[in-house]
């Protein structure tokens, strides 16, 4: 099954899930119910916005230190391509 990487924009987290292509999550509540987290401080409707990684086969060592990369532009890139490595 693919993983996606998730943001949350409340506490900038990123969290790396598995699920089949045909779902979506949107609150921090589902991302944490489907990753075996606690919700902590952040409220469970938080919006997340999945990253485009486009659904690669990953481990959540690859994700450095679980906190999105800050792009120079300040937003993300189109594609998801960002010079950042």
């Amino acid at each position: 099954m693919p993983t996606y990487d998730y943001r949350c924009e409340t506490n900038d987290r990123v969290i790396e899930v598995s699920h089949s292509m045909r779902d979506t999550l949107s609150t921090w509540g589902e991302l944490c119910a489907r990753a075996g987290l606690e919700l902590g401080d952040t409220p469970a409707n938080a919006p997340v916005q999945r990253l485009a990684t486009g659904g690669n086969v990953i481990s959540g060592h690859h994700l450095g230190s679980g906190n999105a990369p800050n792009c120079a532009t300040g937003s993300c890139c189109a594609g998801g391509m960002c010079g950042l490595n």
